[in-house]
């Protein structure tokens, strides 16, 4: 089981509103939106050790 950290993050509103938006069309909390989101980013840029051990099988 995985221990997630709490930590604060400041954003722009207008992000804010953006990312709550995303979040409700996708039907996920925004906490998870933007967990997604970062997650997401960092697969792309090959940033995300879980990622790449799977991309090496």
């Amino acid at each position: 089981m995985s221990k997630k950290k709490a930590f604060a993050l400041r954003l722009d509103p207008e992000v804010f509103k953006a990312v709550e938006k995303w979040a409700a069309d996708e039907f996920r909390s925004t906490n998870g939106q933007l967990e997604w989101m970062i997650t997401q980013s960092l697969k792309k840029e090959n940033r995300f050790k879980n990622a790449q051990k799977k991309s090496d099988e």
